[in-house]
């Protein structure tokens, strides 16, 4: 029997030759007609082969949705794209609003990038924004992380087989999430797939945020999907020698909003920044609270020098502190959150 599945398995079918063939009856002799008796030859071989309903059963096994170019709830955002995946493999739930923003940046990201991204993803999930990322290691797994925490939505998009997850670090994250790919299922991580899955993250986002980046990381890609696609493109600065800041600053140099604080990204989104309920603190807690504000990013003993308090009692205080969301600590230093 025809079957849009397995003509999407068969090699040498893109989305342009799928489109072009699901004009058809997708009989054999149709498929020819349209696309080659080469192509259509491959296609009667997939069908003989069975491969499409064993797709289907391995799916299943996983837990995992499958949704073709050819069928309704197929989404738009993706369905324009220049050369749209042929198959959703979808392990969760696809963003359920426009309301979305890509943050992307380094696998090697710095203590105050990881800390910076989870705290604003954390709080841009609050405000109702979903989080779309790749799931790699350093800034996509903390702006993962952020969104979770803030008790709010987020996909990460894999350029492997959502069988063959990767990386494995990030496998129980992956756990408590969506997570997309658009690769048959087997398909082992390759290089040249990882770019590939960063126009679906410039897709779905509003806007794309680039947190930390060198001149040639792979975050840059996904930028510029996100500008073709007529997406806002905001990164956050760097020191101007920081080699891991210098792919930001040059997108800032080149006209993208540049953002410092979770305020800023709402702006760029045309989202009003929730209202914050006033904390009263007393006693120890307020002072700590204070010297804090005069010493940012400072060591539990640095506090406890300016408190006179126990560098215990300290600790103690700016664990308080960092429930009530107050507090952000990075390697080991404190700072108002």
């Amino acid at each position: 029997m025809p079957d849009p599945l397995a003509l999407a398995l068969t090699p040498q079918i893109g989305p342009q030759r799928l489109q072009q063939a699901l004009s058809t009856d997708l009989s054999v002799e149709a498929v020819a007609e349209v696309l080659g008796p080469e192509i259509a030859a491959g296609y009667a071989r997939t069908l003989q082969s069975g491969l499409a309903e064993q797709e289907r059963a391995q799916a299943a096994r996983l837990g995992v949705r499958l949704i073709g170019l050819w069928e309704e709830d197929y989404p738009e955002v993706l369905r324009h794209l220049e050369s749209p995946p042929t198959v959703l493999y979808l392990k969760g739930e696809l963003p359920p609003s426009e309301r979305n923003i890509g943050i992307v940046g380094t696998r090697k990201a710095s203590p105050w990038a990881t800390a910076w991204t989870h705290k604003v993803a954390r709080e841009l999930a609050e405000a109702g924004i979903g989080i779309i990322s790749g799931l790699a290691l350093g800034i996509d797994a903390a702006a993962h992380k952020g969104a979770l925490d803030g008790g709010g939505y987020t996909l990460g998009v894999l350029g492997s087989a959502i069988d063959r997850f990767y990386p494995a670090q990030n496998r129980a994250l992956a756990e408590r999430m969506s997570v997309l790919s658009e690769f048959p299922l087997g398909t082992p991580p390759q290089a040249g797939l990882f770019p590939r899955r960063n126009r679906i993250v410039a897709a779905f986002s509003r806007a794309v945020l680039v947190v930390e980046a060198g001149e040639k990381s792979g975050s840059l890609i996904t930028a510029k999907f996100a500008a073709e696609l007529g997406r806002d493109v905001l990164a956050v600065p760097g020191r101007p020698g920081d080699t891991f800041s210098l792919g930001c600053n040059r997108l800032i140099q080149d006209g993208a909003g540049l953002v410092l604080n979770t305020e800023d990204v709402l702006n760029a989104l045309g989202v009003l920044a929730p209202k914050k309920q006033a904390v009263q603190l007393e006693g120890s807690e307020a002072k700590v609270y204070r010297a804090l504000l005069e010493l940012p990013e400072a060591l539990p003993d640095d506090l406890a020098q300016s408190t006179g308090l126990s560098t215990g009692e300290v600790l103690s205080v700016l664990m308080m502190l960092e429930l009530k969301g107050l507090v952000q600590s990075s390697a080991g230093r404190y700072s108002p959150a």
